[in-house]
């Protein structure tokens, strides 16, 4: 076995540890849900837990986006935006308000249902 260099230990502490900032900022930066949702899908579930819509009809030259939010409806505060033609994970409808995630980092929230659309169960 060849020994190890202090710089091969040292490069690998510092990867570490930049690995482990990212996380902790990713983690520091999601916002918390107002009024959270079960994402929870056993492995010998025999029916689809979730499904998947796309998000479409946004007006382009209105503001472009579809706000996310915290809780469902527009008295919880927007934590995030999602835009026509992205796929979010739908989990659960409250009213008009739909439970998403979305993003690559998967995050939560809460968007209105007009918007969505192609919904896959």
């Amino acid at each position: 076995m060849r020994p190890t260099s202090f710089t091969h230990i040292a490069k690998h502490t510092c990867f570490v540890m930049l690995v482990a900032s990212a996380l902790v900022t990713a983690s520091a930066n999601a916002q918390p849900l107002d009024v959270t949702f079960d994402t929870y899908c056993p492995p010998d579930a025999e029916a689809a837990c979730y499904g998947v819509a796309e998000v479409m009809g946004l007006d382009p030259k209105g503001d472009g986006f579809l706000a996310v939010r915290s809780g469902p409806g527009t008295a919880y505060p927007k934590i995030g935006e999602v835009y026509n033609g992205e796929r979010v994970g739908v989990y659960e409808v409250r009213g008009d308000w739909q439970a998403i995630s979305y993003g690559n980092d998967n995050r939560l929230g809460w968007v209105h249902k007009n918007w969505l659309g192609n919904y896959i169960p």
